[in-house]
């Protein structure tokens, strides 16, 4: 019984458009019930083991995302979520519990959490609600070196001029742009944008990503870097 944080760098930013700037980061991952969990975007996760620690670490600020167990020692999951609500009404917050009945869910609903997973369930469903919560704190613009993405409309404009691109080329501009600057590597790639990092011997991801260079600029603005992945320039 334990509770999780995730902070992901987004913290902070009020803004819905923004600039993307550089900042160093790791594929966030945390030993969890001897899980190795890995999220596809880059993050930090800290883990509490009582509810009196999980609310003192949100009150420390830099957290994007709750998860809670409603059985935590000390204070229980539903009055840590009641507290963290006061001060952060919205902090995406996740609730884990064994109780299954409705009025359960119906209860941790009503104390402020966003979603709900009951016990037993597989880690696959947990992350991809995590990730579902996480998505909240996307902008819903992305600007960077003269490449604008319009996430909820799904539109992308280069030197102003709009660019029409296939699904699997958006989501590799989406990945690459959120972590401008930085070196994304083939595994977290193929993890956000095929949910699938052991497609290592593919060439799927190098021909789409051939696709997507000559609409947005060449190796000007993504480049590689041999070995390891790929990162989008800022200039």
């Amino acid at each position: 019984m334990r509770a999780v944080s995730i902070s992901t760098g987004r913290s902070g930013s009020s803004r819905r458009t923004r600039r993307q700037t550089s900042r160093p980061s790791t594929p966030g991952q945390a030993q969890v019930e001897h899980e190795q969990v890995h999220l596809a975007a880059p993050a930090r996760v800290e883990v509490a083991t009582d509810g009196a620690a999980a609310l003192e670490r949100v009150r420390r600020g830099q957290v994007d995302l709750l998860v809670l167990d409603l059985g935590l020692p000390g204070m229980d999951g539903l009055e840590v979520c009641r507290r963290v609500r006061l001060d952060d009404p919205d902090l995406p917050v996740l609730m884990l519990t064994a109780r299954t009945d409705e009025v359960d869910f119906v209860v941790g609903l009503d104390a402020g959490a966003d979603d709900y997973v009951g016990k037993p369930f597989r880690l696959a469903e947990l992350l991809a609600r995590v990730r579902a919560l996480l998505r909240r704190l996307t902008p819903e613009a992305v600007e960077v070196g003269g490449v604008r993405m319009e996430l909820s409309g799904r539109r992308v404009l280069v030197d102003g001029a709009e660019v029409g691109l296939a699904n699997k080329e958006f989501e590799l501009l989406r990945v690459l742009l959120l972590r401008a600057g930085q070196v994304v590597t083939r595994e977290e790639i193929l993890r956000e944008v095929w949910n699938d990092p052991d497609m290592k011997t593919s060439k799927t991801l190098d021909m789409h990503m051939s696709w997507l260079r000559r609409k947005i600029g060449g190796e000007r603005r993504i480049a590689t870097v041999r070995g390891v992945g790929f990162r989008f320039n800022h200039d």
